[in-house]
C-alpha cells in the first residue's frame, strides 16, 4: 500500500535492529509513515520528538524496563501500544497473521487506517456519541460535594494511557469520585498527574491528609506510604509503607477504600503486569461491589486484569472507551444523581 500526504505518522521504539526494521516495513505496507524509529536509549536521548498519532513499543524483556516507561510517550497525548508480540521474519508463515493483529490493534486506537487522515490531527478514538443521553451532565454541582460512591482505577504497566483514555471519554460532573492506584516510581508522580489531567473533565490531584474525596475528583495515591479513609471520611496517611512489592498496593487500596465505603466502593482494573488485586477482589464482591477490567486486546500488558478476571469477580470487560460508556450507562440506570446531594453520609458505617 502506498503512503500518501495524509498518512498517519507512527513512532517506533524497539530494543533490537531487526524488530525496528520489521515494524517499519509493516507500517509502510499498511500505508503509514514512520516518524521515529529507534532504541529506548535513543528515544530518551532525543531532545525533541516528532508528533506521532501513535507509538509502538516492542521490548524483548519488559520486566527489565521501569513500569513508568510509557510516561514520556503519553506526555505527547498520543496513545501507546505496548506488549507487542515480536515481529516474525517476512517469509515466516505466521507473518500474515501477525500483521493482521497489528493492523487490528492500530485500528482500535486510531480508527480505520484507510480513512483520510491529517498528519497533525489528534488520534481518532471511538468517542461516546454526542447524541447519547450522557452528553448531558448527570450532575451540576456549584461546589465540591463529598462523593458517596468511589471507583478505584487500578493500573500498572501500560495503565497511564488506558486510564487517560477512560477519563477523556467521560462526560463532566458524574456523581462519583475516583481513586487512582498506579504502580509507578515515586519521582514520576507529578509528571503523571500533569499528563492525565490534560484534556480531562476531572480534577486530578495527589492525595493530601484530611482531604475528603469529592465528586469529580481523581485522587492519585502516593507510592511511599499507605493511605486509608479515616472515620470522618477523610484521607489519612499511615506511617508505614504499602505492603507487598509494589506501591501503592492495589489489593491494600481496595481493602482500605472498601473498609469505609463498603458496597459503594467499586473497581476497574486496567493494563498491568502481575496479579495485584486478586486478593481483595473477592472481598469487594462479597460487599456487592462492581469489579470491571480492561479487555486483554486493548491492554499494553494484560496479565493483571486477566488475573483479577480469573477470580470470577469481574462482571464486565472492555476497552477504556467501553468501560467509560459502561460507567455512564450504569449511573444512568440507577438513581445515583439523587444520592450525590449533600447529606450526613458517613460511608458504609452509617
Amino acid at each position: 500500500m502506498a503512503t500518501g500526504a495524509g498518512a498517519l505518522t507512527i513512532g517506533i521504539v524497539a530494543d533490537t535492529v531487526t524488530q525496528r526494521q520489521r515494524l517499519s516495513s509493516s507500517l509502510k505496507e499498511l500505508g503509514l509513515v514512520t516518524c521515529f524509529c529507534g532504541s529506548p536509549a535513543e528515544f530518551y536521548a532525543s531532545a525533541t520528538l516528532p508528533l506521532a498519532a501513535c507509538w509502538l513499543v516492542q521490548l524483548e524483556d519488559e520486566e527489565e524496563h521501569p513500569e513508568d516507561w510509557d510516561l514520556a510517550l503519553i506526555d505527547g497525548d498520543a496513545p501507546v501500544l505496548l506488549g507487542l508480540d515480536p515481529a516474525p521474519a517476512e517469509n515466516d508463515k505466521e507473518n500474515a497473521r501477525w500483521q493482521r493483529k497489528l493492523e487490528n490493534k492500530l485500528e482500535r486506537l486510531l480508527g480505520p487506517l484507510s480513512a483520510p487522515q491529517s498528519t497533525n490531527a489528534e488520534p481518532v478514538l471511538n468517542r461516546i456519541s454526542s447524541s447519547a443521553p450522557n452528553s448531558v451532565p448527570l450532575l451540576q454541582p456549584s461546589e465540591p460535594i463529598a462523593a458517596r460512591q468511589i471507583w478505584v482505577l487500578a493500573a500498572s504497566l501500560g495503565g497511564p494511557e488506558a486510564v487517560k483514555s477512560f477519563l477523556d471519554q467521560l462526560p463532566p460532573d458524574l456523581p462519583v469520585g475516583f481513586v487512582y492506584a498506579q504502580h509507578i516510581d515515586g519521582q514520576f508522580t507529578e509528571v503523571l498527574t500533569r499528563v492525565l489531567g490534560r484534556h480531562s473533565q476531572y480534577r486530578l490531584k495527589t492525595a493530601k491528609p484530611g482531604d475528603v474525596i469529592a465528586t469529580g475528583d481523581v485522587v492519585m495515591l502516593p507510592v511511599d506510604h499507605e493511605w486509608q479513609i479515616d472515620g470522618s471520611g477523610a484521607l489519612e496517611e499511615l506511617p508505614g509503607p504499602w505492603p507487598g512489592p509494589y506501591g501503592p498496593s492495589i489489593d491494600q487500596v481496595l481493602l482500605n477504600m472498601s473498609n469505609y465505603y463498603h458496597e459503594n466502593c467499586h473497581a476497574i482494573i486496567f493494563s498491568g503486569m502481575g496479579s495485584d488485586g486478586t486478593v481483595a477482589a473477592p472481598m469487594l464482591r462479597a460487599y456487592g461491589s462492581l469489579i470491571w477490567a480492561q479487555d486483554s486486546q486493548s491492554c499494553g500488558q494484560p496479565s493483571m486484569p486477566e488475573s483479577v478476571a480469573a477470580t470470577g469477580c469481574v462482571s464486565f470487560r472492555g476497552t477504556p472507551q467501553q468501560l467509560a460508556q459502561k460507567l455512564v450507562t450504569t449511573l444512568e440506570n440507577t438513581e445515583l444523581q439523587q444520592s450525590s446531594q449533600p447529606s450526613d453520609y458517613t460511608g458504609g458505617n452509617s
